[in-house]
């Protein structure tokens, strides 16, 4: 159940007396904006993303830390307050060994991906298309004994491979809906999964036709070596507090996550918004504010969110209370991702989006928002804190790939998203603002829409 921001009776009175449902835009609102554009350095930021997507940064292993350790030490030298918050969490090894035989195909070499937490075991039969693998798709398919071929999209990899197993599947076959394999995550571990391989879409597609066709497949699936190990990953946070003369009591947080998968270097997945989170934290350091600025940097969010988790359940009650918005950066940097948008767990706007959209339309162009979780900004909104996704969308054909490296990088996209967040937290931090303003209302009306826009 979402937690509700508690007000002050006195200053709900404050607000009925003195503030209209939205503020006038503040006649220096473009002053303030150029502060924080003329200081953003991109260059910082590519850099950054060059040297945190030399290797993958898998949650639990040492890449991960070693980049924890340097994001802890760039925030130091910006003078903030830092911690390095240590959470345990169920990590997941590689499987040594993955293996597919399909009848027909007899020289084939198949072009296998594997997913998180995905489970070891072997399993034959005969292959059955069962569509997005939805429990509708499912509903008078008899699949047990046999190996589902499922098509990527629409719910989690980890729901497909669920909703088939228990329709009696003894194993799943997953095919792209792009380009590329699949390198996705189940979500976390479950010992109700079947073993479940990735296809490329060309291969899932052909033997979809051979099916269609009337023929009769069948398949036999090996996965070897996989397992759950108990690990350690990482949250980076740094803390800008205001003076307490000034202080509104208000806290800001602007967060990204610095783990990639396996076999990713993650330069976009989410070496993209930890180097954004840090210029922007570098450009606010000695600017004057009267709200606590915190910058984190959460680990093992390729597992299942588990580091902005770790950071939410840390935080006190008048924590809680006193966040009045949380601004998520993840995969802001791809040169061949569709355009920016901001995705709320509910759907609906709230003062981060009403913030953003605001920033957008003196920057650049407004921005809408939308409906997704699938990011750290889901524990924050699940407590009761505003929070809002920023991310191109659809995401690029590499997401989670060897692929994701700092050649597809744009420059432009990470202005742009710089900029605008930036100018976003910066409406709320800047001493002229009143407290309650910035934490019922946005500080211009700007209209924006909801899109259906999907990530991928």
């Amino acid at each position: 159940m979402l937690k509700h921001k508690v007000i002050p009776i006195a200053l709900l009175a404050s607000l009925a007396c003195s503030l209209p449902v939205y503020a006038a835009p503040h006649p220096s609102d473009g002053a303030f904006d150029n502060k924080i554009v003329k200081r953003i350095k991109v260059d910082n930021i590519y850099e950054t993303i060059d040297y945190l997507s030399k290797q993958p940064r898998v949650a639990g292993t040492k890449a991960e830390h070693d980049a924890a350790k340097y994001i802890e030490k760039q925030f130091k030298s910006y003078g903030y307050d830092t911690e390095l918050q240590p959470f345990e969490f169920s990590s997941y090894k590689e499987p040594d060994r993955v293996s597919l035989s399909v009848s027909g195909y007899e020289d084939t070499e198949w072009e296998l991906g594997n997913f998180t937490y995905g489970v070891s075991g072997q399993a034959s039969g005969e292959l059955v298309y069962a569509g997005l693998g939805r429990e509708s798709d499912l509903e008078g398919v008899d699949l047990t004994g046999k190996i589902a071929l499922i098509q990527r999209g629409e719910i989690s990899f980890g729901d497909k491979v669920l909703n088939a197993a228990r329709a009696g599947a003894e194993a799943v076959l997953l095919f792209n809906n792009s380009s590329g394999v699949i390198n996705g995550t189940l979500g976390g571990p479950n010992d109700d999964f079947v073993p479940v391989l990735a296809l490329t879409k060309a291969q899932g597609e052909e033997l979809l036709a051979k099916l269609e066709a009337g023929e009769s497949l069948t398949a036999a699936v090996e996965v070897e070596g996989a397992r759950i190990e108990d690990s350690t990953s990482y949250n980076v946070i740094a803390t800008k507090k205001p003076d307490k003369k000034k202080s509104t009591g208000q806290i800001i947080v602007v967060g990204a996550h610095h783990d990639s998968v396996e076999g990713a270097p993650g330069a976009n997945d989410d070496a993209s918004g930890t180097a954004t989170t840090l210029e922007l934290a570098r450009v606010m350091a000695n600017m004057p504010i009267d709200t606590e600025l915190r910058f984190v940097t959460f680990g093992a969010e390729e597992n299942g969110l588990l580091g902005s988790y770790a950071y939410v359940e840390s935080l006190s009650e008048e924590e809680i209370e006193s966040t009045v918005g949380m601004f998520q950066m993840d995969m802001v940097g791809s040169r061949d991702a569709g355009k920016l948008i901001m995705y709320t767990v509910d759907g609906e706007k709230n003062i981060v989006t009403d913030l953003g959209a605001a920033a957008g339309s003196r920057l650049s162009e407004t921005v809408n928002y939308g409906r997704e979780g699938r990011s750290d900004h889901v524990p924050f909104a699940e407590v009761g804190i505003p929070a809002a996704l920023f991310i191109h969308a659809p995401v690029e054909p590499w997401y989670h790939t060897p692929e994701d490296s700092i050649d597809k990088i744009s420059k432009d996209k990470l202005q742009e998203v710089a900029e605008i967040v930036g100018a976003a937290v910066y409406q709320i931090a800047r001493p002229d603002t009143p407290a309650l303003e910035n934490a019922r209302v946005a500080p211009k009306k700007v209209e924006y829409d909801f899109e259906e826009r999907e990530l991928e």
